[in-house]
């Protein structure tokens, strides 16, 4: 019994990943009112039949959709922060791994989520939360990659700050290429931050 079960269930479970996945992608690509369950399930190279079994409707999989990249997102962004430089250059490769973040198809697949769930409140039920938790996680890894010192006065504002403005740069992006400008906000920025920016003495560790 063991022995036949094992490989069903990873078979499920990879069959599950690759349908989570390739609603990632169909978003980004197709937007959300130009993604399907039925394109979602040829992207996956999976039978309509094994799709609805796993999420019997286009709500049931993009719920798991939410979950799956608030988790994906908090992955790479711990990932790239681990790969960080130190020394004077460091400012400078926090906003370029953001800005990276931001414009990645991970977040445009979350942004469609956010325009969908502006007139959904079922959908807003559910992205509302994650989003919240993932704010809050991005926020402190934010604080924590940039040593900033928030019980000083101003240092949790230029964070948030920091954030707004580079998602708002990922927003522009999904317009027009914005690199090349981009490249020289966040120039400047680093340089805001690094004369402005309370930081943690390594002391407070």
């Amino acid at each position: 019994m063991t022995s036949t079960r094992v490989p069903q269930e990873e078979r499920s479970r990879s069959m599950r990943l690759r349908l989570l996945e390739a609603t990632v992608q169909c978003l980004a690509e197709h937007g959300w009112a130009g993604t399907s369950t039925t394109l979602i399930s040829q992207r996956a190279g999976v039978s309509r039949g094994a799709q609805l079994h796993h999420f019997p409707t286009k709500t049931d999989l993009v719920v798991a959709a939410v979950e799956h990249l608030t988790l994906v997102r908090g992955d790479e962004l711990a990932l790239a922060a681990a790969a960080l430089p130190t020394g004077p250059r460091r400012t400078r490769a926090v906003l370029e791994m953001l800005g990276d973040h931001f414009t990645s198809d991970v977040f445009v697949a979350a942004l469609e989520l956010w325009v969908a769930a502006r007139t959904d409140p079922a959908l807003l039920a559910v992205v509302g939360p994650f989003e919240r938790v993932t704010g809050r996680e991005t926020h402190k890894l934010t604080v924590e990659m940039l040593d900033a010192d928030e019980s000083q006065p101003g240092s949790r504002e230029l964070v948030q700050a920091t954030l707004d403005l580079i998602r708002g740069l990922g927003l522009a992006n999904t317009i027009s290429n914005d690199q090349a400008r981009r490249s020289r906000i966040l120039d400047r920025w680093a340089a805001v931050l690094d004369d402005e920016l309370p930081r943690r003495s390594k002391e407070q560790g």
